[in-house]
């Protein structure tokens, strides 16, 4: 019997790495528009031939704040394509390029996303393979997986490597094109020696199994990475045990745990976080508390985000009292709420009509320069206006404008409509990652 349900397992396996689903599929006709044409820039310029070399930081924090307050989809791509062709430091700057993907694939413009990364690639010669990596990521954002694996294909050779290599497996696991991620997983290696698999690479595999899901596959793969030389981390047992928890399966993530302990690794907090998040999605909230006062007296010592799930688990369970306790014994206890605590505990605070404290974490939010989903700071202030503390709320939006929360979204129901641009924040360069 169990010889048989191994058998079923390999086979699964074996239909997964032997997809006959292409690496890289051609867009499908009509997906991609004609795209706005910018001004040629199709030879990169040679180094040190920025047009003005001088050009003071905060001129290119000006462009970018342009770039970002763009609505007009044509104009940002023209404006996009003609910074980052004339400034070098443009293309060291990594959220201004997140940020424009992202608009312009919440506005259906693919053609825009495909214009931009093409014109990145003339600078692909002399960039190193960190740039290339993010080109391949930023066709991930937008779920354009065909396109991220024609960029590595056509890539210089000194540039396809196993960063690129597990760019390209990224992009395919954010796009949802899990069977051209296994068949990429087969192929590109055995045709481009330069890359080899590494644990980060086998991680992103079971990443993709856990998402479809295909848990027995999945623990399969990871035999598999071992036979191949590759230790699994404690980022993959994480990964796995996510996964189990996910998908309600208790007695798979024990397995997990066995496998652990077997190989005598030590689990960290993000382990146990993950047992946390299947405890409290079953309801079984004093099993989750079970776990952190283990972990309190045994180790490892439980991190924030141990405690958030324990305060969503109270708020589940209509418990706030004491999620407000636990909210408060943290603090007195050296540690820092995060955003997620904010956003597990606010919307609980609202629904049960406590305002007074609901306010007193939006200050706390503002006092220590934490940047939450706006949508969490508009609940509270909805609720204040019905409450008909309209100067509360005022105070609120007003905070939020100065710290650069977006007006369209955060405001006074009915208020008129005005100053609704939105202030960006700078951001620093970032070096790409070697």
């Amino acid at each position: 019997m169990a010889a048989s349900a191994a058998a079923s397992r390999a086979q699964r396996l074996s239909r997964i790495f032997s997809s006959s689903s292409p690496s890289v599929r051609p867009p499908k006709p009509g997906q991609v528009k004609e795209a706005p044409k910018p001004a040629p820039t199709k030879k990169a310029p040679a180094p040190g031939a920025e047009a003005n070399p001088n050009l003071r930081r905060n001129a290119i924090d000006d462009i970018i704040k342009g770039l970002l307050r763009e609505r007009d989809p044509d104009k940002l791509v023209s404006g996009f394509i003609a910074a980052s062709s004339t400034h070098p430091r443009f293309r060291a700057r990594h959220r201004v390029y997140d940020v424009a993907v992202s608009r312009l694939a919440t506005f259906g413009r693919l053609d825009g996303v495909e214009a931009i990364i093409d014109a990145q690639k003339p600078f692909l010669e002399t960039s190193k393979e960190g740039f290339a990596a993010r080109l391949i990521r930023l066709y991930g954002h937008a779920s354009m997986a065909s396109h991220a694996a024609a960029t590595f294909h056509d890539l210089p050779p000194q540039l396809k490597s196993t960063m690129t290599f597990n760019s390209l497996l990224a992009a395919y696991v954010e796009a949802g094109e899990f069977e051209a991620l296994a068949a990429a997983f087969k192929e590109i290696p055995v045709s481009n020696p330069s890359v080899v698999p590494s644990v980060y690479s086998y991680n992103i595999l079971l990443q993709a199994l856990c998402k479809v899901p295909d848990l027995s596959a999945a623990l399969d793969t990871m035999t598999l990475m071992e036979k191949s030389g590759i230790s699994p981390d404690l980022v993959t047992f994480n990964t796995l045990l996510n996964g189990f928890y996910n998908h309600g399966d208790m007695d798979g993530a024990e397995k997990v745990w066995e496998m652990i302990t077997e190989r005598n690794m030590v689990p960290d907090a993000k382990n146990y976080n993950a047992k946390l998040r299947g405890l409290v999605a079953q309801g079984r909230i004093e099993d989750a508390v079970a776990v952190v006062e283990k972990m309190e007296k045994d180790g490892p010592k439980p991190d924030t985000i141990s405690y958030n799930e324990l305060i969503r688990g109270y708020c589940k369970d209509g418990r706030l009292e004491e999620a407000k306790k636990l909210f408060e014994d943290m603090a007195e206890n050296g540690y820092v709420a995060n955003r997620g605590t904010y956003h597990t505990l606010i919307p609980c605070l609202v629904k049960a009509g406590e305002l007074d404290y609901a306010l007193k974490c939006c200050h706390e939010i503002y006092g220590k320069n934490l940047r939450v989903d706006c949508f969490v700071l508009q609940e509270v202030v909805t609720a204040l206006v019905t409450a008909s503390r309209v100067e509360d709320a005022t105070k609120i939006v007003e905070l939020g404008w100065n710290n650069s929360y977006p007006r369209r979204i955060l405001n006074i129901p009915h208020a008129t409509e005005k100053n609704k641009e939105e202030s960006i924040s700078e951001e620093e360069e970032e070096p790409e990652n070697a």
